[in-house]
């Protein structure tokens, strides 16, 4: 837990991901595929004066219109027609409940969402984590970035593995995941960028150099985000 104090002792919480509801963080996810979340907002924002913000709303609309409410988000198009993919798998699946759908298995319901033409594992991931509230750690370019150049992993490893690395070492805990995503992604954005700022970033100490990725994962006391230590314990999960 070593890197992650450090983080949340820089950066603090991050209230990640903003959303008014699981629906919106799940139309997030999607919007924010190839772009910055900047360019999401504006989307966010259309869809919320255009009425279109909700399961109805968009499941009757015409795949143009809404492509057009989207269109800060680049690629609005493409990402048109994977919403509406998500939205049919939805009411084909679960006639358009959430609650049923996040109240399935964790493996299950990520196979299914990995089914829906255009939704890839960080989108999923994304979905099930911050809409869903399902223990599933977040992989994303900045991940490996940071713990590829810290030489925790290499950049030729798979998502799966990257996720494994941290889901085998970390306790198994919905707000960590939350948080540390969110901590890692606040990081890569303003500190370990394609040309870096390793002078001013707050893991430029060579502690944080292992030989061995354990150093990731060092059982070190910190301070819990949300809830008690007892709920952070990998003991009681």
């Amino acid at each position: 837990m070593l890197i992650y104090e450090r983080l949340y002792n820089n950066f603090g919480s991050r209230g990640w991901w903003p959303g008014d509801t699981p629906f919106e963080v799940i139309v997030g996810a999607i919007l924010t595929q190839n772009t910055s979340w900047k360019n999401v907002e504006k989307a966010i924002a259309q869809l919320k004066s255009d009425n279109l913000l909700d399961l109805e709303g968009m499941y009757k609309v015409e795949e143009s219109v809404l492509a057009k409410a989207i269109r800060s988000s680049g690629f609005y198009n493409i990402k048109a027609a994977r919403l509406k993919n998500f939205l049919v798998f939805l009411i084909d699946e679960y006639k358009g409940n959430l609650d049923v759908m996040f109240s399935e298995d964790l493996e299950d319901i990520r196979d299914k969402l990995l089914g829906v033409n255009g939704i890839g594992q960080e989108t999923a991931d994304s979905m099930l984590l911050y809409a869903g509230c399902k223990p599933v750690f977040v992989v994303d370019a900045y991940t490996k970035r940071i713990f590829s150049r810290h030489n925790f992993i290499s950049e030729d490893n798979t998502y799966n593995e990257v996720q494994g690395l941290f889901m085998k070492n970390l306790p198994k805990n919905v707000d960590l995941y939350n948080e540390y995503h969110a901590l890692i992604v606040n990081l890569g954005k303003n500190y370990c960028k394609k040309k870096p700022n390793c002078t001013d970033c707050p893991l430029s100490s060579s502690v944080f150099f292992f030989d061995s990725p354990h150093g990731l994962f060092e059982n070190i006391p910190f301070r819990p985000i949300f809830g008690s230590d007892e709920n952070l314990n990998p003991k009681n999960n």
